[in-house]
C-alpha cells in the first residue's frame, strides 16, 4: 500500500452552506425554515456561502425558461428576505464546477447501501423508481460535494435534510480514512427554532410544500397582503381554544402549526405564544396571525418584485458572488485530486 498523501494539518474556521432548490416559487415554509435563519447567521459574522442549487433542481425535468427565472426569483427572496450579497457570498451552483467534479469523486467514495437507504429518493421517485433519472439517485453525493466544497463546517438544514447530511458526514469520514489524510470536517447539522418545519395550511400532517396542488395550503412569498390573510383565515383548525400550555397542543397538528408559524414570525418562543392566546378562539388568534405575517412578509414581497424588474443586475450579483466561492472551492478540489492521485499539469488560477 502506498504511503497516504500528507497535506498541512487543516483547521477549519467556522463556515456555513446552505442552499435552496429553485424549482417553484418559495413559501413561507422556506422563509422561516431556511431564508430567515440564513439571515440571522450572516448577522452572527460568521462566514456565509448560500447557493441556488440549480442542479440538483434538473434531478427531475425542468423547463429551461422557468429554471432561468426561479433561480433569479429565489436570488430575489434571498437578497430580500436580508441576505447582503457583499457580506454573504450568494450564487447559482451550475456556475462553480467544483460541485459536480467533486460529486464525481463522492460517487466513487459513497456506497450503493448508503444511497440506497435515502427515504428522500424513495418519496420523490414513487413506485415506478425505474423511470427516476440516476441524478436524483445520486442527489445526495451532490449535496455532499456543495458543502465540502467549502469545508463549510455548519449546515441549516430542516428535519428532511438530515438524512442526507449525516451522509455528508459519512463520506467525510470515509474519505478522510481512505486515504490517510484529516482533510474534509465532519460537519454539523443546524436544526433551531420554532418553526424548521412548516406545515401545510389544509392539513397540519403534511409539510407546507411549493409543488402541493393547492395553492390554499401554503403561503408563497409572491401573494399580496389580501390573499396572505385569507389563506390564514381559511386555514384548517379545530373547535378547541388554544390551551394554556404546549403540552395540549399534542394531538392537534393543524393547532401547533399555526401556534409554531405565529412564534418563527414574531421570534417568540412555542411557550411564550401559548401563554399570550390561552383560552383564546382560532376567531381571536387568526386575525393576530394575519396582521403578524402580512406585516412581515409584505415587505420581502415588495423588494423581490422591485428586484425582479432588472434580472441583469441578479445575474450580475449571482456571477459575482460564482467567483467569490469559486477561489474558496478550486484550490480544494485541487487538493483533493493531488490526494486522490489525479495527475493536474494544466491547472488554473
Amino acid at each position: 500500500m502506498s504511503e497516504p498523501v500528507q497535506t498541512p494539518q487543516t483547521k477549519f474556521a467556522p463556515r456555513i452552506f446552505s442552499g435552496i432548490q429553485p424549482s417553484g416559487g418559495l413559501t413561507l415554509g422556506n422563509y422561516l425554515g431556511a431564508l430567515k435563519r440564513f439571515v440571522q447567521k450572516q448577522d452572527e459574522g460568521i462566514e456565509t456561502i448560500y447557493c441556488l442549487v440549480d442542479m440538483h433542481a434538473i434531478t427531475v425535468w425542468q423547463d429551461p425558461e422557468k429554471l432561468r427565472q426561479q433561480t433569479r426569483e429565489g436570488a430575489a427572496a434571498f437578497i430580500a428576505a436580508g441576505i447582503d450579497p457583499a457580506r454573504s457570498i450568494l450564487f447559482n451552483q451550475s456556475q462553480v464546477s467544483a460541485h459536480a467534479e467533486l460529486a464525481w469523486i463522492f460517487n466513487c467514495v459513497a456506497r450503493l447501501g448508503w444511497m440506497n437507504r435515502m427515504t428522500q429518493f424513495k418519496d420523490k421517485a414513487g413506485k415506478n423508481a425505474e423511470a427516476a433519472s440516476l441524478g436524483l439517485y445520486a442527489y445526495p453525493a451532490l449535496m455532499a460535494a456543495d458543502i465540502m466544497a467549502y469545508h463549510a463546517t455548519m449546515v441549516p438544514v430542516g428535519e428532511d435534510q438530515k438524512q442526507h447530511l449525516e451522509l455528508t458526514r459519512d463520506i467525510a469520514i470515509k474519505f478522510n480514512n481512505d486515504f490517510g489524510v484529516d482533510f474534509f470536517p465532519v460537519v454539523e447539522p443546524l436544526i433551531e427554532g420554532a418553526a424548521t418545519r412548516v406545515m401545510s395550511l389544509r392539513d397540519g400532517t403534511k409539510k407546507m410544500s411549493k409543488s402541493d396542488p393547492s395553492d390554499q395550503s401554503r403561503i408563497n412569498l409572491t401573494d399580496t397582503a389580501d390573499m396572505i390573510a385569507a389563506k390564514i383565515r381559511k386555514a384548517k383548525t379545530d373547535p378547541e381554544p388554544l390551551p394554556e400550555t404546549v403540552e395540549g397542543l399534542k394531538d392537534r397538528p393543524d393547532a401547533r402549526n399555526l401556534v409554531n408559524i405565529y412564534a418563527g414570525l414574531s421570534d417568540l418562543t412555542v411557550d411564550q405564544v401559548v401563554a399570550e392566546f390561552a383560552g383564546a378562539q382560532f376567531g381571536t388568534f387568526k386575525p393576530a396571525l394575519a396582521d403578524l405575517a402580512v406585516a412581515k412578509l409584505t415587505p420581502i414581497t415588495t423588494e423581490m418584485n422591485r428586484l425582479m424588474q432588472d434580472p441583469a443586475e441578479i445575474d450580475r450579483i449571482l456571477g459575482a458572488g460564482a467567483e467569490r466561492a469559486d477561489t474558496i472551492a478550486h484550490p480544494i478540489l485541487e487538493q483533493v485530486y493531488d490526494i486522490t492521485g489525479m495527475i493536474r499539469s494544466r491547472r488554473r488560477g
